[in-house]
């Protein structure tokens, strides 16, 4: 068929098909959709997000070989954010401005980026 895997959505199929939702029993009031992050392209991947006490780690990727700027957009009370590298150590170049719409990220073809994401005490 015509079309390409990115029109075709392949990599958010995977991830459905290998990490499937998990159903908990809960109360039988309705519960308010909620979403702790949430990025504005297809074609960036949020991988995980590890939290600890005063952060949370976020490490996305570019999954379509494309260079594109998305925003990362969190429910969270955000005090600072960071590039960091893979050790969580924050890069040089210092805190990233939070704006209205959110943290806005810049990708490469098949870049990964760690962001750090200091929380509002």
């Amino acid at each position: 068929d015509a079309g390409s895997f990115q029109e075709a959505g392949v990599i958010q199929h995977a991830y459905n098909l290998n990490f499937p939702l998990h159903v908990v029993p809960a109360s039988s009031g309705q519960c308010p959709a909620w979403s702790a992050f949430s990025v504005s392209s297809p074609a960036v991947v949020l991988e995980t997000a590890e939290g600890r006490p005063e952060a949370v780690v976020v490490r996305l990727y570019e999954a379509h070989g494309s260079t594109v700027t998305a925003w990362l957009q969190t429910s969270l009370a955000i005090k600072e954010a960071m590039l960091c590298d893979l050790l969580e150590r924050p890069a040089a170049q210092g805190c990233l401005p939070l704006g209205q719409q959110g943290l806005r990220l810049s990708f490469t073809p098949f870049c990964l980026l760690s962001v750090l994401l200091v929380l509002s005490q």
